[in-house]
């Protein structure tokens, strides 16, 4: 049985620690990744995690320049088992919603799409627009699953992390991956 692989793309949107944790726990998992790091997000992950990119890379087993559409995720044909954008810029967004793969990230995103792979898109993004509803509609109707970074406080969190980890716990949910990183509902 193959091992599970993901695409995973981290764009300019506040709160990429949301992608860097999914990394590393994929990293500790074994999952098999392909990252993408737009531009907008490499000054986002040294903005708000003073990381270096580097870091990041390694926390993948693969890294893909955006503008690279030569990459093997680029096709359809590319076996995988799903892509998570996370976080998920506004622009990224309206992209997959109207159907315009302008790099590596959203031509991945439509391969996904039309060969019927999950594909998770993490907006993190307050207040909402109408244009930015109409777009997560849009997505969602051509077959993205959308999980807002919306942490939810009934497990009872304490820390940052365990409020990062709820909104991972359901991307990892959503993609049928067994996890302990938050307590559900009704859970003792």
């Amino acid at each position: 049985m193959r091992n599970l692989e993901f695409i995973v793309a981290l764009t300019g949107a506040s709160g990429i620690i949301y992608g860097v944790q999914l990394l590393k726990y994929f990293k500790k998992m074994g999952v098999k990744t392909h990252l993408i790091i737009s531009e907008p997000a490499k000054v986002i992950i040294k903005h708000e995690l003073n990381l270096n990119i580097k870091e990041v890379k390694k926390l993948a087993d693969f890294t893909y320049d955006p503008r690279d559409f030569t990459a093997p995720i680029a096709s359809g044909s590319y076996r995988s088992d799903g892509m998570i954008i996370i976080p998920c810029s506004m622009k990224t967004l309206s992209a997959i919603a109207n159907g315009y793969a302008d790099n590596l990230i959203t031509r991945a995103a439509e391969c996904m799409l039309k060969e019927k792979k999950p594909l998770i898109l993490v907006p993190r993004e307050t207040p909402l627009s109408i244009v930015h509803l109409k777009n997560m509609v849009k997505a969602a109707e051509a077959g993205a699953i959308i999980i807002p970074a919306m942490p939810a406080f009934y497990h009872k969190p304490k820390t940052i992390e365990d409020l990062i980890n709820f909104v991972i716990g359901k991307v990892l949910d959503m993609l049928g991956i067994q996890h302990d990183l938050y307590k559900r509902w009704g859970e003792k």
